[in-house]
């Protein structure tokens, strides 16, 4: 049929009419060649008005949204909607892409421009500023500044200047203005983040464009006018478009560009106006098109070339085709639904959707008539060929047929169909209807009564008029095979070109054969229209389609190139070859496509998924090990001492792959195999290893150079590793952009780039940076396999992918590749491609075809085919002068440089074979997989798995070959010579030779495939197993028959023979029996049965008279030979019976083999050495394991190896255990390993990973470790309120009316009542009293040790120190004490680093706590500054949910490595100038403590934590990681790891938990440096000029020892440091060292600065240890003051000097602390109830007491001395008299308290006291009595002595609204009266008015402290404000800063 093939006709894009006016803007510009450009539906238009001509980009595929031009004007990038949105870049003059922006990776930009969720309306760059933008929106404006990978947004501050209120759009000027239009009309102009001023009523609505030029601004706005303002933004003109002659009522601009003395607008309404400034009142009207509402009408006039359009904006429109423009236009009072012209032309009729219709005249659109007989839309309406009859078709599902003639009176009604009509056709005669329905029936009916006709043979000849219904046979094939979706909306048929163009909901129009009758036939499609395609028609002569959208408003024509003219089309327009390949053929274009090669569908068929994918077991271990928590008490075995190592595996990759076999630099060869990448020596014929994948590789590609070797695998998310071939180190890894598997990859001629080719179902195609690991571009390359990817050598950006049924040529645009097919013409068909390169010039390629062909390619059209091959030609390769092919029939060709002749061809053959050779030919003429050249031979690769070297002049030397495809199952080791057989599936038994020759010795081919074979005990016979339940015993030298048998018809198994004589034979099979021979008499002596599922594993006791035996049911039973009878014998038997062999994966000896994940896996094989030592296993997810035998209790240690890719089938160790042999079921490869005994490894490291040793053993115990492992960091914004307080907030209450209220007194306005009193008694009366209006960090006297590391550091040769506290950075001068701060993190600081680099002086990187990692505000972030300056320079957005613990600067200092506290411990390594995250993987499952970069490197790093040290190396974009080996010391153990430090020659320092430090050779631990420190040691630092390293750790000061060490270069020799600090323990948590100094940072929050000459400490810097820090009072008169905090100290701080002056260790929390009036005493609350008096002069107590026994909340002296009240958490407060002496006897106390205390205040007089309690409730007591005063007015007139209350009218106003959770913890009114300070629980200082009684005040608030402000107060004169933190026990003291006078 020919419809199976598309038709070779072809549209191509002529005009489009329209512009997208409704929900965008600023879409509309001039370019600099003068051309306007905008966007309708999906395509970008570039209209020249000047040649009246158009130009289509066409790389979007859904409606484009946004538009805008680059300040050249020249390029264009458009955004689109959809749900993987993405931006392309395009020249405007060639209207071809230069770039694709997807997945938001180009800085975040794109994201943003195109973030029209309703919010963001407009977006600019600032031109003049570098790194700057600003967006408007509902209500905002937000200037953004781009720094590192975080755009941080500063809201626009409206102020007083104008109303906040929503911006629409803006534009960017000097000097940091921009200006911006509102939606009630004014313009705002703004500099930097203020607003400065308002021009008001710019428009009189609001303004929806903006655009600024040279001379100035031009505005648009919803009122219709432009106004034009100069450069300042003061007006030139205004110009009113609703007042031209163009104009109409409600017009609105939505669009604006003004150039000169052009203007251009575009309106809502979808027209574009080009204005000439000096003829304002006359603009042009460039386009028009539909506007609001849906577009579903369309018809074609009969005769002229016309097409009438009507939409739900209400008009009918027609456009002229030839002059490409609207000539007409009427508006009618209903939305128009459908249109049809009457066959004279003179009535066009149209259908509305309230179901009337409407007929006019065509020549000047007046009304004809006007009929409504329906409720519902009109759908579809058309006039009879005879003109007659017009049938009018509803949605109420009726058709109504009317007489033209007639008036239009109606003659009939046709009401067969259940569902509203679609489409009508009229037959040729106009004696039927054929209609449409919507349940998708079909059917006819009789003119015109309508009468319906249901006998199908009536209607067979009857010949249509039209065809544009949807179903029918002769449109079978526009619906797809398996789908019944009914969403094709139009179709039109033209007869004369047999084609049929269709229309549906994708926005695609589609060309198909006509009549097409089979379903899914082939077609061209064409993309354009955004959502649904509503209507397409035919032009009257066929020479144009019409389509038209629906929600895009456009009408598209379509110019129809037939057949005849294609061939002149294609030269003359070279990018129509383009549109048409965006426009995508179906499927497959081709119908006589011949057969594909039995090997290609063999090859099509393979699937490479995997149930579980190696990736997948950390998690799945995970998840079982959770289940299984309660059964593994027990220890679990240790791991072997033995290990293995590869040594030479036998096989190639050759039955799927090609082109994977070269010839390295130094003439070595490369190829692959299963896991494994190998380098074979020919001359010395011994292979190395590349061991880096751990699945099947599928491809292999070589750098120009020949020495790195790029391989890819099989994977959930595969791996592209890029190795070099001399050191066999990964330089590169490439990961995160394919699925399943990479199956194609290839070099750039430069090496700098890769283009790789990937297996999931759309076959990705993605190019790279290698060496930087980026992904460059990436696109979907086919439906269908692709074989290979071949970059072009001239251009780095083109390439060529080849494959089933396709060749594609690509080019690299931006993030995305455009594909162009390979254009056949006339020449050949599609065929299926199997190689390609590229020839002598850019444009040359060749490609070799599943049919033998060779194909020459010039750009995108084939030139010439020439036969080559009989069958496929599978491997080609480019030489200097000519080309060498490969194919199916076994012949290597070479040809001369144009492929006219063949200069000589090479047969493979079995004679040819030289005596050099390593094996032998299976058969003559292999099918050829790979060619390669060099060296003076030609290396060949085949599908049997052979590689063979041709010499130029004819010999053939094999030199490596494996089993042919098929698995390989069957293992037996010889009893006393080296060598082995395997049988396999594709039914041969082979014997190779182990020893140095490493060659296969012998073949033979079988009858069946055979799973399983063994050596007589002699070794001269050889019995195997097949799988058709037959077995043969062969002579193990010739393999000829000895004898053979057949008794089963099931798979043979197992098959062994008795040890000793080897009289019996066993045979097992899959018909779970067992039968027992006796090999002497060739006879059948016994059965074994009883198994209820197939034989796995047989083998024999030493005596030769017991079976064992594995079943699929997983049972282990046993059987006596020769009768076979079934046997019973204990477990505990089992272990002392001496078995000559033991393969059995059963049974309680070998109960630890089976892993964590037993589950989905199975264990296939296991073998014991003959020693009985060792057992090793193979298992279905391709490791090879070695346990310690017997492996009892579950999950035993073990080391694994990975080199197969899936199953192991078979392990055997040979006669005397030096080599284990294994074999891969699936990847047929036979693997040969050494064995290295225990003494042995010292030489060299083994390869093996070691089994997963995060063992059960704990890593060692200490109080401090727990607790920063366990620590729980929150972010501010969900801290919780510190004081457990109830009730309802004081903004919520409601308020308690005034004495005046109640008594309802209206006081006149000057009143004649005493002045009311001051709330507030004043100390400072004389002066003017001046407000605080701001306050500036002057000191913070606390630094964060206790669960943070290594954050102390010299800066400046020392002069400065760096470290934190809450969320400031601090540098502290040594000398001066003088401090300043980087406070421009939000959240508390975890870790900080200082980069080493002297190109980066200064730099600091500190990592903050975070919530989510969801880029949001809150997320954890990374702040790099510059410690002199203050500046950010990089904040980096990360994705370590939770927090970053640690940081740390590479070598060179341009990368940053964090480590976040998320349960995965990512890490990520970022190059931090750009922020763009360079690699992140998951670090442990348990805290990682600290990982640092080597400090000689930018790719090697170690990592730390709780039980866990990894060493880690940066390829690419990956992070491949190896666990510290322990098993080369005695005894070691994993601990937990707290510190790293590094040494020359690639040594590793790491402290742990215990004391010891261990050094590591590379990753390999080689001794332990025992009891470094008593404690654990959790600092370690390594000098970078002179190697020494100093050690931190926790440790009581003895004589000897001491907290800090420093050490030699190598950890031998040390000297001790003490720290005279006076503690019980040190605690050392942070070291560094400087010029002969160390700088230490304790637990107990001291930097301490020790001499190393004379061991002198220096403390630097003090702070509380344990918070939260609750007393805090200042002097009555100088700039001191004490904090009392829950580590039991009371300090006392001087402002001036900048230091702790004293402290006193009271033995308990303290909670509160006051000072009396005149400064001589102190009181202090404790936690326990007591409380005590201090002398100040003598700090000798005056007197203690304990009344109470909860904590004490707040002490306070009364103004005069006489009164001491003690407020606790008992809802209690006691007054004592303190004239009555030390003994402090209660004298009263105030009764009725609701809740507990929080603050107390006495009043000036010492009256009465104000307490503020925990139910949110401020209560007022008389002194000394305790009764309280209950009248408002007796508490009005009360004037206070301070006011530290948090309740009360007065402060109303300090209650926020977001305090749901969070509570105001402590406030303070200043000295004057006039200002007031509060602390809250998230952390922030906030000043205020005093008094502030109206809610939610307004403020300034001061970031730095962490959770929970506890208290804060006012020094003496109001100098400084000094505030306590809760959870980061520091002390801020901040400057107040006074309004001048």
């Amino acid at each position: 049929m020919a419809a199976r093939s598309a038709p070779n006709c072809h549209l191509r894009l002529e005009w489009v009419y329209g512009y997208r006016g409704h929900q965008c803007r600023n879409n509309l510009y001039y370019t600099a060649a003068k051309e306007i450009v905008y966007f309708v539906a999906g395509v970008g238009v570039v209209y020249s008005p000047r040649e009246h001509r158009q130009k289509f980009y066409r790389g979007h595929s859904d409606d484009i949204i946004s538009l805008a031009l680059h300040p050249e004007r020249v390029l264009v990038a458009t955004g689109q909607v959809g749900k993987e949105p993405y931006i392309c870049v395009w020249d405007s003059y060639t209207v071809q892409t230069i770039s694709v922006l997807k997945d938001v990776h180009t800085h975040g930009i794109a994201c943003l421009a195109f973030d029209l969720d309703g919010q963001i309306f407009d977006i600019s760059w600032d031109l003049y500023q570098p790194n700057k933008l600003v967006s408007c929106g509902v209500k905002h404006i937000k200037f953004w500044s781009l720094c590192g990978n975080a755009l941080t947004p500063k809201r626009g501050v409206f102020g007083k200047t104008g109303d906040l209120q929503t911006i629409l759009c803006l534009a960017c000027a000097r000097d940091e203005l921009t200006y911006s239009g509102a939606l009630n009309g004014d313009i705002y102009v703004w500099k930097g983040i203020n607003l400065i001023r308002t021009i008001q009523g710019a428009h009189t609505a609001g303004i929806f464009s903006m655009n600024a030029c040279e001379e100035g601004f031009a505005t648009g706005g919803r009122d219709g006018c432009i106004r034009l303002w100069d450069l300042t933004f003061k007006p030139i003109t205004v110009i009113d478009l609703r007042e031209t002659d163009q104009g109409y009522k409600g017009l609105s601009v939505r669009s604006v560009c003004w150039r000169g003395d052009h203007i251009l607008v575009g309106t809502q309404d979808s027209e574009i106006f080009e204005i000439v400034v000096h003829e304002r009142n006359k603009p042009f009207l460039i386009m028009q098109g539909h506007c609001e509402g849906e577009l579903w009408a369309l018809a074609v006039h009969p005769t002229k070339p016309l097409a009438v359009t009507g939409s739900d904006d209400r008009s009918v429109r027609i456009w002229s085709l030839v002059d490409h423009a609207l000539i007409a236009r009427c508006n009618m009072e209903e939305p128009i639904r459908c249109a049809a012209v009457n066959v004279d032309g003179i009535h066009l009729a149209l259908g509305m959707k309230d179901g009337s219709f409407t007929v006019l005249r065509v020549r000047d659109m007046t009304e004809v008539v006007h009929i409504k007989d329906r409720k519902e839309a009109i759908h579809e309406l058309k006039y009879s060929p005879d003109g007659t009859y017009l049938a009018v078709g509803c949605n109420d599902s009726s058709v109504d047929i009317y007489g033209v003639a007639q008036r239009y009176k109606k003659l009939g009604e046709c009401v067969g169909s259940l569902s509203f009509i679609t489409h009508l056709d009229w037959s040729s005669d106009s004696r039927y209807l054929q209609t449409n329905d919507g349940n998708g029936k079909r059917l006819f009916y009789r003119m015109p009564g309508g009468k319906e006709v249901t006998n199908k043979e009536e209607i067979k000849g009857v010949h249509w008029a039209s065809w544009t219904c949807v179903s029918g046979l002769e449109v079978n094939g526009i619906w797809p095979k398996y789908s019944d979706i009914n969403d094709i909306n139009s179709v039109d048929g033209n007869y004369i070109g047999q084609v049929l163009v269709t229309a549906d909901d994708y926005g695609i129009i589609k060309l198909f054969r006509y009549p097409c009758l089979r379903k899914g036939a082939k077609f061209k499609k064409y993309i354009g229209h955004s959502a649904h395609v509503t209507n397409v028609r035919w032009s009257h002569d066929y020479q144009w389609v019409i389509s038209i959208g629906g929600a895009d408003h456009s009408v598209f024509q379509w110019k129809f190139i037939p057949e005849r003219k294609l061939k002149d089309a294609l030269h003359i327009a070279p990018q129509e070859s383009l549109a048409d390949s965006n426009s995508d053929e179906s499927d497959s274009d081709m119908s006589d496509v011949p057969e594909l090669d039995s090997e290609i569908e063999q090859e099509t068929q393979l699937t490479y998924r995997r149930q579980v994918y190696k990736e997948d077991l950390p998690q799945l271990k995970e998840q079982y090990k959770e289940k299984q928590k309660s059964g593994t008490s027990k220890r679990r075995e240790k791991a072997p001492g033995n290990s293995i190592r590869l040594h030479f595996v036998h096989g190639y990759r050759g039955y799927d792959c090609r082109s994977n076999l070269f010839y390295t630099q130094i003439g070595e060869i490369v190829y692959h195999v299963a896991a494994v990448g190998v380098i074979y020596n020919r001359q010395q014929n011994t292979q190395r290893f590349y061991l880096g994948h751990d699945d099947d590789i599928l491809c292999l590609a070589i750098h120009p150079l020949k020495d790195y070797v790029a391989t890819g695998q099989v994977g959930r998310d595969p791996s592209i590793h890029i190795w070099d071939t001399e050191t066999i180190k990964p330089l590169s890894v490439l990961k995160g952009c394919h699925q399943y598997g990479v199956c194609a990859v290839d070099f750039s001629a430069d090496g700098k780039r890769l283009a790789s080719v990937g297996i999931d179902d759309s076959h990705t195609i993605v190019l790279w940076d290698w060496k930087k690991g980026e992904k460059l571009s990436i696109a979907r390359g086919s439906k269908d396999k692709i074989f290979v990817v071949k970059m072009n050598p001239y251009v780095p950006d083109k390439l060529i992918t080849a494959g089933i049924k396709h060749v594609k040529f690509w080019r690299r645009a931006g993030g995305g590749l455009i594909g162009r097919k390979g254009y056949v013409g006339t020449l050949g068909k599609n065929d299926t491609m199997m190689c390609a390169v590229y020839g002598w010039t850019e444009e040359m390629a060749f490609s070799g075809t599943s049919t033998g062909d060779v194909c020459i390619w010039r750009d995108v059209f084939l030139v010439k085919t020439v036969k080559a091959h009989d069958g496929p030609v599978f491997s080609m390769h480019a030489l200097e002068k000519g080309f060498v092919t490969g194919g199916k029939d076994g012949i290597v060709a070479l040809w001369d440089d144009s492929f006219e002749r063949c200069l000589k061809t090479y047969a493979i053959k079995r004679a040819a074979l030289a005596p050099g050779s390593k094996g032998l030919l299976l058969e003559d003429n292999p099918s050829i997989r790979a060619i390669s050249l060099g060296h003076g031979h030609i290396l060949v690769g085949t599908k049997n798995g052979e590689i063979l070297e041709v010499d130029k002049s004819g010999p053939i030397t094999l030199l490596v070959q494996g089993h042919m495809e098929g698995e390989v199952w069957g293992l037996a080791t010889h009893p006393y010579l080296p060598i082995c057989a395997t049988v396999s599936d594709d039914k041969t038994l082979r014997i190779w030779d182990l020893s140095p020759s490493h060659c296969m010795l012998a073949v033979r081919k079988l009858k069946k495939g055979g799973r399983c074979c063994c050596f007589s005990p002699d070794g001269k016979a050889l019995a195997v197993g097949l799988n058709d339940g037959s077995f043969l015993m062969a002579n193990a030298d010739t393999l000829e028959d000895l004898v053979s048998f057949h008794h089963r018809k099931d798979i043979i198994s197992d098959i062994r023979f008795s040890p000793g004589s080897g009289k019996y034979l066993a045979v097992a099979s899959h018909d779970s029996f067992i039968d027992i021979y006796n090999v002497m008499s060739s006879k059948r002596v016994g059965i074994c049965k009883g198994a209820t599922s197939y034989i796995t594993h047989v083998d024999w006791d030493i005596r030769g008279k017991l079976l064992q035996v594995n079943t699929g049911a997983k049972e282990q039973l046993f059987f006596e030979a020769p009768r076979g009878k079934k046997q019973t014998i204990p477990s505990v038997e089992v272990e002392k019976i001496c078995w000559a062999s033991w393969t059995s994966v059963l049974g309680l000896c070998c109960e630890g083999i089976w892993p964590v994940v037993g589950e989905v896996t199975d264990i296939t094989a296991s073998c014991l050495t003959s020693d009985k030592m060792v057992l090793a296993t193979g298992d279905d997810l391709g490791f090879v394991k070695l346990f310690r035998y017997p492996a009892k209790g579950k999950f035993g240690k073990f080391k694994r190896y990975v080199a197969h890719s899936t199953h192991v089938t078979n392990v055997r160790w040979t006669y005397d255990d030096s080599m284990l042999v294994t074999l891969g079921g699936a990847d047929m490869s036979l693997m040969v390993w050494t064995n290295e005994m225990e003494g042995y490894r010292e030489k060299r490291p083994c390869d093996s990973e070691e089994s997963d040793t995060d063992s059960e053993e704990d890593g060692g115990y200490d109080s401090d470790v727990t607790r920063e492992n366990e620590i729980s960091y929150t972010i501010r914004a969900l801290s919780t309120n510190i004081h457990p307080m109830f009730g309802v907030k004081p903004h919520l209450q409601g308020k308690e009316p005034s004495v005046d209220e109640r008594q309802g007194v209206v006081r006149p306005p000057v009143s004649r009542a005493p002045p009311r009193p001051e709330k507030l008694q004043t100390n400072n009366v004389g002066k003017k009293k001046r407000p605080i209006e701001d306050l500036v960090l002057e000191l913070v006297f606390g630094y964060r040790g206790r669960d943070c590391r290594n954050n102390v550091h010299y800066l400046n040769d020392g002069d400065d120190i760096i470290y934190h506290t809450a969320s400031v950075g601090i540098l502290h001068n040594v000398a001066t004490g003088t401090q300043s701060f980087y406070q421009e993190h939000n959240d508390d600081i975890l870790c900080l680093t200082v980069n080493q680099h002297p190109k980066f002086i200064n730099i600091v990187a500190t990592g903050q706590v975070g919530d989510l990692a969801d880029m949001s505000a809150t997320a954890p972030s990374i702040h790099i500054w510059d410690a002199v300056n203050k500046q950010t320079l990089s904040i980096l957005r990360c994705y370590h949910s939770k927090g970053v613990c640690s940081v740390s600067f590479s070598a060179t200092g341009k990368l940053l490595l964090s480590v976040g506290l998320d349960p995965e411990h990512t890490i990520t390594i970022w190059r931090w100038q750009e922020g763009a995250k360079i690699a992140s993987r998951a670090g442990h499952n348990q805290r990682i403590f600290v990982a640092e970069f080597r400090p000689d490197s930018d790719s090697q790093f170690v990592s730390v934590g709780v039980k866990h040290v990894k060493f880690w190396t940066l390829a690419g974009r990956a992070l491949l990681s190896k666990k510290g080996l322990l098993s080369a010391v005695e005894d070691a153990r994993m601990q937990t790891m707290l510190a790293v430090a590094f040494g020359a020659n690639n040594l590793t320092f790491t402290g742990t938990i215990s004391g010891d430090v261990c050094v590591w050779k590379d990753h390999i631990l080689c001794r332990i440096v025992a009891r470094a420190h008593n404690g654990p040691v959790f600092a370690m630092y390594t000098t970078l000029r002179d190697g020494l390293i100093v050690t931190g750790g926790k440790e009581r000061p003895s004589k000897e020892g001491g907290a800090v060490k420093l050490w030699d270069q190598e950890l031998r020799r040390c000297r001790a440091f003490r720290l005279e600090t006076g503690q019980v323990t040190d605690c050392v948590r942070s070291v560094c060292r400087g010029k002969g100094k160390i700088l230490v940072g304790t637990r107990n929050a001291e930097i301490i600065e020790v001499g190393e000459k004379n061991a002198a400490c220096n403390i630097l810097v003090n702070g509380h240890v344990d918070g939260p820090i609750w007393g805090l009072v200042t002097h009555p008169s100088r700039d001191f003051f004490l904090s009392a905090a829950e580590d039991g100290t009371v300090r006392l701080w001087d402002i001036a000097d900048k230091k702790m002056l004293n402290k006193v260790n009271l033995g308990h929390a303290a909670r509160t602390v006051c000072y009396s009036p005149e400064g001589d005493m102190v009181a202090i609350g404790m936690k326990n109830g007591e409380f005590i008096i201090l002398l100040v002069s003598s700090l000798k107590i005056w007197g203690k007491k304990r009344d109470r026994r909860c904590a004490i909340h707040d002490i306070r002296f009364s103004p005069d001395s006489r009164f001491l009240a003690v407020g606790s958490s008992e809802n209690s407060v006691d007054f004592y008299d303190l004239t009555l002496g030390p003994t402090l006897n209660r004298i009263s106390y105030c009764r009725d308290i609701p809740s507990f205390v929080i603050q107390m205040d006495f009043s000036a007089d010492s009256r009465h006291l104000q307490v503020s309690t925990g139910c949110y409730k401020r209560q007022v007591y008389e002194v000394p009595s305790g009764k309280p005063v209950m009248d408002h007015a007796t508490m009005d007139r009360i004037t206070w002595a301070t006011w530290t209350s948090i309740l009360g009218d007065e402060v109303m106003g300090i209650w926020s609204r977001h305090a749901e959770k969070a509570n105001v913890n402590c406030a303070c009114v200043s000295h004057s009266g006039i200002s007031l300070v509060t602390g809250d629980d998230f952390g922030m200082v906030k000043l205020f008015d005093f008094p502030c009684p109206e809610k939610f005040a307004k403020h300034k608030r001061f970031l730095g402290h962490s959770p929970h402000v506890t208290n804060i107060r006012f020094t003496s004169g109001d100098r400084h404000v000094i505030s306590a933190g809760g959870d980061d026990c520091s002390l801020f003291v901040w400057k107040c800063v006074h309004m001048p006078h």
